[in-house]
């Protein structure tokens, strides 16, 4: 070992306690930071390099803790957790925001004629899916034709569902019909999260205990994790889709920047709503994994997962 730093830092886990809504905003924040995606390859791998050497005990000279969180940060805003491998750059919490608010500020300026819903809906089940997937739990991945199916069924089902919201609203008040893209956002994340992580529906995520030691696959945890996603996406989109420009001359800047702006807070608020490293107790598990944990760790009642984002 080089350097001064102690070892004893645990990086593994969020540096604020993630028991608490507020340590887990903490947390968040720092994840899904907008300037975290200006960050260069090099910046990147460097901060991949710090992590990974201090995980197996070897210290940058001259490195701080403080040095060694932002690396932490940094590594996480853009490395899968299970898999360890870069996300594309849309596929980011990090740029949640930046792609969000340009997204949603145009779906809530261009809604009104089908065409422009069509496009817009497209848009941004596009470029949800990419983020379901990156974000997406366990380190199983998809395979081309798997992936391909998941996104014609997600994007499909969503444009669809609002297609048909768009044609209710045309019975509706138009104070009322102004929530119509809305709806269609938070029901396009239903369809859209469960396709893009089938596969995580069928053959279940990782469970681990307390320690990381991985006992097997869990369906249950796994839908449980993406109820919780769904819960928070749909939480995301409330404040940017409940804005609403009175001046249509300002509509489209107005409408961008008051949703980049909700956005900044709503996102890291949202993802903290539930932990990322999420806990079932096993009796609330398959009866098949139930007794293996009981076989291979008797003592284990509680198991552990990565719910995804």
């Amino acid at each position: 070992m080089s350097g001064d730093l102690s070892l004893d830092i645990n990086i593994k886990e969020p540096r604020w306690d993630q028991s608490t809504f507020l340590g887990r905003a903490q947390h968040f924040f720092f994840v899904t930071d907008p300037r975290n995606i200006l960050k260069s390859s090099e910046s990147l791998e460097d901060a991949r390099v710090t992590v990974e050497k201090y995980r197996y005990g070897v210290v940058k000279p001259g490195l701080t803790e403080d040095e060694l969180w932002r690396a932490k940060y940094i590594y996480d805003s853009a490395f899968h957790p299970d898999t360890g491998e870069k996300m594309v750059v849309v596929g980011r919490m990090s740029a949640q925001v930046p792609m969000n608010m340009t997204i949603t500020g145009c779906m809530l300026t261009f809604y009104r004629t089908t065409p422009a819903v069509v496009f817009w809906q497209w848009v941004n089940q596009s470029f949800n899916a990419v983020v379901n997937y990156s974000n997406r739990s366990g380190d199983a991945a998809l395979t081309t034709n798997q992936l391909a199916a998941a996104y014609i069924s997600a994007t499909t089902g969503a444009v669809v569902t609002a297609l048909g919201l768009k044609s209710l609203a045309k019975r509706l008040p138009a104070v009322m019909s102004r929530f119509v893209p809305f709806f269609a956002v938070a029901a396009a994340n239903c369809i859209n999260i469960p396709f893009m992580r089938q596969r995580e529906l069928k053959y279940g995520i990782p469970v681990t205990d307390e320690e990381g030691n991985r006992l097997g696959e869990s369906v249950t945890a796994a839908k449980s994790g993406i109820i919780q996603v769904v819960v928070s996406r749909i939480g995301m989109a409330v404040p940017a889709m409940g804005k609403h420009c009175r001046f249509p001359v300002l509509n489209a800047p107005v409408q961008v920047g008051l949703v980049g702006l909700c956005l900044v807070f709503a996102t890291p608020l949202c993802c903290a709503l539930f932990p990322q490293k999420s806990s079932m107790a096993v009796s609330s598990l398959e009866t098949d994994l139930q007794e293996r944990i009981l076989h291979s760790s008797p003592h284990t009642t509680t198991v552990f997962f990565n719910k995804g984002l």
